[in-house]
């Protein structure tokens, strides 16, 4: 066989309870030589071993076939990630039932595409997790997240006398932190209208 004419298919179920029939006879069909199969969620890219093993020895000018995109990822970063290692070992990647070949330079553009989708769906979930913190400020909802360090600890022990060094390694934290809580608590006081010690 010419390698650099090959393909391999991949088809995946999210559930034993599915038939891969249907998609192994496709990529047959298709022209490929080996089909390998996984019945695995494909919402991560992790536990797939039969996926890890094609991309870690596909050869450059191979093609992994699948019959739909959603076969081989279901979000955006992992099929960049797909394409971008395919890529970087001189493969392609084309579905059946989608104007998909990574071979052609229509293809090769798609690389590409998946770039600017990936980034364009990023500032989208950015976009949106900044409208919905805004609309909890507004309606006085908004907590933030819940503060690491607890400040109150930090001023008791300083009240007792200890010194930011020693506070800073008991507690783990830094000493600008120690400090930090040291100028709060001087400006609780002020603001107390009781002299700064």
């Amino acid at each position: 066989m010419n390698t650099y004419q090959a393909k391999i298919g991949y088809a995946r179920t999210s559930t034993v309870e599915q038939n891969l029939d249907a998609q192994i006879a496709v990529l047959k069909e298709a022209g490929c030589g080996m089909v390998r199969t996984e019945q695995k969620s494909g919402t991560s890219l992790e536990g797939r071993p039969e996926l890890k093993t094609i991309l870690d020895f596909i050869h450059p000018g191979e093609t992994l076939v699948v019959t739909r995109i959603d076969r081989l990822a279901r979000s955006l970063s992992d099929l960049q990630a797909i394409v971008t290692h395919l890529k970087s070992k001189g493969a392609h990647l084309a579905a059946t039932e989608q104007p998909v070949d990574t071979s052609t330079a229509t293809g090769k553009a798609f690389f590409d595409m998946l770039g600017v989708f990936a980034e364009f769906e990023t500032n989208l979930r950015r976009e949106r997790q900044a409208e919905g913190i805004a609309s909890a400020k507004q309606r006085g909802v908004y907590r933030g997240r819940k503060p690491k360090i607890n400040l109150e600890a930090i001023q008791a022990k300083l009240i007792d006398g200890c010194l930011p060094t020693e506070i800073a390694r008991e507690m783990r934290i830094s000493r600008g932190t120690v400090y930090k809580a040291k100028a709060q608590m001087t400006l609780n006081h002020n603001g107390n209208g009781t002299a700064a010690s």
